[in-house]
């Protein structure tokens, strides 16, 4: 499960496109609990969502017209234009050049599937992870998986173990160095029919039924109703009221004791 122990390619920040934050920050306090603070007046209305005064993710305005609301995830690089080099090589696109803000520097990217990403060159991340109402995994859904772990690999060095999970085969992606086990942050899973290429954040409840009862309540979406997937947990698909996917899940005992 995610650590805030963060190494290269692991993922280190989450934040949210909204074209109504006041709206965003109700819902996802409704549903989690989190608290929004703003990151000041020159930000554009960027801040953070914390959970006991501890970051947790991050939202801001959309700025372009034909930008949908979504959920970014961010993966830590130790050399943010050699990266974004090999993403634009392999047929992949720059949303978002290399900026600077303080101490980091970030870019926002598509890979060749045309599932949105980006990465930072920081040591800062996310203040808390794999606890409950907190991001604790990464979920790449697209047409072709091999092709994207080879991607990904030339990007991270990624490490995939396969799983098998009901009617699919599911990689277990681990960043590069140390245990794979323990280096183990998301998956790789085949495109369904009528869904999009995209990274889908799942965030760790103690209850997957009453959070997606939350999201209906407070005018959010159910993609996917609560189900017990083996030897993982209990995990249901969902929407905010802007449309922005993300997923909760309840790891079994054994899968949360890891």
């Amino acid at each position: 499960m995610l650590g805030t122990d963060f190494r290269t390619g692991s993922p280190v920040w989450l934040d949210l496109g909204s074209p109504d934050l006041d709206r965003t920050a109700a819902f996802y306090g409704a549903v989690f609990g989190w608290h929004f603070v703003s990151a000041g007046p020159d930000t554009g209305g960027y801040g953070f969502f914390q959970q006991d005064g501890a970051t947790v993710a991050a939202a801001g305005r959309l700025t372009e017209e034909s930008a949908e609301p979504a959920w970014v995830t961010y993966f830590r690089t130790d050399g943010i234009r050699a990266t974004v080099d090999a993403v634009t090589s392999a047929g992949g696109a720059v949303r978002v050049a290399p900026i600077t803000m303080g101490e980091a520097s970030m870019a926002q990217l598509t890979d060749p599937q045309g599932a949105e990403f980006a990465v930072i060159q920081s040591g800062t991340g996310l203040q808390r992870a794999s606890q409950d109402n907190t991001l604790v995994w990464v979920e790449l859904h697209v047409p072709d998986p091999e092709a994207a772990l080879a991607f990904y690999h030339r990007l991270f060095g990624w490490r995939a173990a396969e799983m098998s999970a009901p009617g699919m085969t599911y990689r277990v992606l681990s960043i590069a160095d140390g245990d794979q086990q323990e280096g183990a942050f998301g998956g790789v899973a085949p495109l369904q029919e009528g869904q999009e290429a995209r990274w889908v954040p799942y965030f760790a409840v103690s209850d997957a039924d009453a959070t997606a009862g939350a999201v209906r309540d407070n005018g959010g979406t159910v993609l996917m109703p609560p189900s017990d997937i083996p030897d993982v947990g209990r995990v249901a698909w969902l929407t905010d009221p802007a449309g922005a996917v993300f997923a909760v899940l309840k790891p079994n005992p054994r899968q949360a004791a890891q």
